[in-house]
């Protein structure tokens, strides 16, 4: 049980591939609420209810762990592969999000009530950053000159409800992904391979975990049969 506990205590963002981000920007957001929003609640009904619920998720997941085999060996693909297959039963069978679904949750909310098109991409920039996303690509310099090119031909700043703008905003996006050769229908691909990263990463933080707790095993061992030896070296004349 204590390995499966360490399992799900993994969730730190390692290695995020910079497309998943950039999609965000050129194809609509999905959202991935599972549950219509809850009535008002008192607060300790409210504690109750999510506690109930992080439990059985927690519950629903070890049972899982419990029953599979899972290999450390980050540096083996199949390994990985096998790791993410599990991961992925875990997300669905606990109804949690995938790490692509976490990004765009989070997009979701940081970006809702956000007016104008500039500020709403200065936020993504800055989610990608916190989140440890990196941008190889260079894809945000590119979509920033596009609403540059737009802003420029309206005369004043894009707001988002601006329905006219902002299609001529998506179409230089589009324009942006052809360029960097990132087509819709690939996105499966792209969140699969943040997974298999990810999955490698996690991981690399269990194989280090156990090799520095066999480590400190190893040490107490060593210890307490040095003690041993001293002690039937002791000559019990001396205490006479």
């Amino acid at each position: 049980m204590a390995f499966s506990s360490r399992l799900l205590s993994k969730s730190k963002q390692l290695c995020g591939s910079p497309v998943i981000l950039q999609q965000q920007n050129a194809i609509p957001v999905r959202y991935f609420t599972k549950e219509a929003a809850p009535q008002a609640l008192k607060g300790d009904e409210m504690l109750k209810n999510v506690f109930l619920d992080v439990k059985k998720k927690f519950e629903t997941a070890l049972g899982i762990l419990r029953k599979e085999k899972i290999t450390i060996a980050p540096e083996d693909p199949a390994a990985v592969t096998q790791y993410a297959k599990i991961m992925k039963t875990v997300r669905e069978k606990a109804d949690l999000f995938s790490e692509s679904q976490r990004i765009e949750h989070t997009i979701k909310t940081r970006t809702e009530g956000i007016a104008d098109a500039r500020t709403y991409l200065l936020t993504l920039k800055e989610i990608r950053i916190k989140r440890g996303l990196t941008d190889e690509l260079g894809a945000e310099a590119m979509m920033m000159d596009a609403l540059e090119k737009v802003e420029k031909e309206l005369k004043k700043p894009l707001m988002r409800d601006d329905k006219k703008g902002m299609a001529v905003l998506m179409a230089e996006f589009d324009k942006v992904n052809q360029k960097l050769g990132i087509r819709k229908e690939d996105l499966p691909k792209y969140e699969e391979q943040l997974e298999l990263k990810i999955a490698k990463g996690q991981l690399e933080e269990l194989k280090k975990d156990a090799l520095e707790a066999m480590e400190t095993q190893k040490k107490r061992e060593e210890f307490k049969d040095e003690q041993m030896v001293d002690v039937k070296s002791l000559d019990i004349r001396n205490f006479l």
